[in-house]
């Protein structure tokens, strides 16, 4: 049983906001006054910035664009940790104008958040960062050899496909068919969530994440492990993708078997778009649990990336995903392309969590 608690925080409300040099849309002074913040006081613990692992080395300018986004956004306060909605609006409102430097940028979110490091339920703090990208497919608007496998919009009433297999939604064509592909390349492209289609005269068209038949994902790779089926390169997506190609019976038998189907939607707008309804920022996003967290807000992340860097970064929890559970769980959005292509799926690294949620605004001096 978790215990739940307003975890308040008590600062000075400090009307010389001009001894930050933000250029905001609002400068008005604080006043939101107490801290209705809800959490389980067993998963978050407070700590002071210097906690974070090279904190002071992270250009904060590119999460602050990030976290514009978050503030454009109907953000839905769900979960079990919730932040006070009156302090969000209030930090939207008094953002640093985009020509601020790094170090107001880095002071603005000390004097505006609290830090919390994340607990999982077994009391530890390391947890799995995986990736995900925006891939580019080929495709067709008429079903070929080739492009056997629809990619569809979804039915306007959702009765008609939640909670149906992506079998029996696929053979009954339980949606708008909008174009047609690899059957392994629709799989792929409907994990990511999103993606560009190369058609046959080379028109690209964006495809944005449209709905889903919330139905559980079933592993593809795991399946093949199960069945003592092992492509070369093991189990990393680019190698089961490879190895169901040259597999198309295999392909529809184990890509059915994940009963997990995802609707999209055309989009003007080159832009992958994340839970939030607005454009996920590369190296910059991250998709977490959103039954447990509110999306929209800062998190800082300390793990590796698939050459062995470390990544230690301010990111904003701005998407989710159905593979995405757990405290200290997230998947790393790199982006479009082929670099991005090859930082997420080679992405499995263990690493830490800190969330920054709002508090009363404390002014944290500028260093003389």
């Amino acid at each position: 049983m978790f215990k739940f608690t307003k975890i308040r925080f008590f600062g000075v409300i400090c009307a010389l906001c001009v001894a930050f040099a933000l250029t905001s849309c609002d400068m008005s002074t604080p006043t939101h006054v107490g801290n209705d913040v809800i959490a389980p006081e067993s998963n978050l613990k407070p700590v002071p910035f210097s906690a974070l692992p090279d904190w002071e080395q992270d250009d904060v300018r590119y999460a602050l664009q990030a976290f514009r986004n978050s503030c454009r956004a109907n953000l839905q306060y769900t979960g079990r940790v919730i932040p006070d909605a009156a302090l969000v609006r209030e930090k939207c409102n008094m953002l640093p104008g985009p020509n601020s430097s790094t170090q107001t940028v880095r002071k603005w979110f000390e004097s505006h958040f609290q830090a919390y490091r994340v607990y999982d339920d077994s009391g530890r703090t390391k947890g799995t960062y995986t990736g995900y990208y925006s891939p580019t497919i080929p495709a067709c608007r008429h079903k070929t050899a080739q492009c056997n496998e629809p990619l569809m919009a979804a039915p306007s009433n959702p009765a008609q496909y939640k909670n149906v297999s992506k079998k029996k939604i696929v053979e009954n064509k339980i949606g708008r068919v909008l174009y047609w592909a690899n059957i392994v390349d629709v799989q792929n492209i409907q994990i990511q969530g999103s993606g560009l289609l190369k058609l046959e005269d080379g028109e690209m068209v964006k495809l944005n994440f449209g709905a889903t038949n919330d139905m559980q994902f079933k592993s593809i790779g795991e399946q093949l492990r199960n069945r003592g089926i092992k492509p070369d390169g093991g189990y990393s997506a680019d190698a089961v993708w490879k190895y169901l190609k040259k597999k198309p019976t295999l392909a529809r038998e184990v890509i059915y078997n994940n009963p997990r189907y995802v609707y999209f939607k055309e989009a003007e707008s080159k832009n992958v778009i994340g839970k939030l309804g607005t454009p996920l920022s590369k190296i910059r996003s991250i998709a977490v649990d959103d039954s447990i967290y509110t999306v929209g807000m800062p998190v800082y992340i300390n793990t590796n990336l698939s050459d062995g860097r470390k990544f230690r970064r301010l990111m904003i929890a701005q998407d989710t995903g159905s593979a995405i559970r757990g405290w200290i769980r997230a998947d790393i959005f790199f982006g479009s392309g082929d670099e991005a292509y090859k930082f997420a799926h080679g992405q499995h690294s263990s690493g830490e969590m800190y969330i920054l949620l709002p508090k009363e605004y404390i002014n944290v001096k500028q260093p003389e």
